[in-house]
């Protein structure tokens, strides 16, 4: 199994069959599985919706699809190890395409934020995905109005290009932001 690893957090990947468990049976059955403590996050109902909607349309169908490269498709767990237990989870929309760019999305547990890990656990994908020579650019969005989350992708080193329009669990309007790798 891939993990990764920065000063205090753990990255895993979910291959297909976690993420069927995790469906099938329930989050902690998937967590259990993982060797983690258990642990409830505390995330808004948007997340919650967003997060099923990403695990039944988006990881579950893509790692199946792409099982030699699942890493590029699905949730990476974050894993505070002090605690070993999961406090959000972070990961790519995909390889990255013939322009060799790809999309980055990440959420942290409540009880869990203003913390650092945030930006931690994004520096050490961002790191790991780096060694991908077709990468040249990470792009990510955040509503509007989520100050914390445009202030983790600054201190990554992302900037800021537009404001859009999107269609994720509701209608919103995001800041667009890009990170260069090459």
């Amino acid at each position: 199994m891939i993990e990764i690893y920065s000063e205090r957090l753990k990255l895993i990947p979910l291959d297909n069959d976690l993420l069927t468990l995790w469906f099938i049976q329930s989050r902690d059955k998937m967590v259990e599985k993982l060797g983690l403590n258990p642990s409830t996050w505390e995330i808004s109902d948007f997340d919650k919706a967003e997060t099923l909607d990403a695990l039944v349309n988006f990881w579950l169908p893509m790692t199946a699809e792409n099982s030699d490269i699942f890493f590029w498709y699905t949730n990476w767990e974050i894993v505070l190890v002090a605690e070993n237990i999961s406090i959000g989870g972070i990961g790519f929309a995909g390889f990255p395409d013939q322009d060799g760019v790809t999309m980055v999305g990440y959420f942290i547990d409540g009880k869990h934020r203003e913390k650092g890990y945030a930006t931690e656990a994004l520096n050490c994908l961002i790191d790991w995905a780096s060694l991908e020579p077709s990468l040249k650019t990470i792009i990510a969005d955040t509503p509007f109005f989520n100050l914390p989350s445009q202030n983790v992708l600054k201190k990554a080193g992302f900037r800021e290009f537009g404001i859009a329009e999107v269609q994720h669990i509701e209608k919103m309007q995001v800041k667009n932001w890009k990170l260069k790798i090459r």
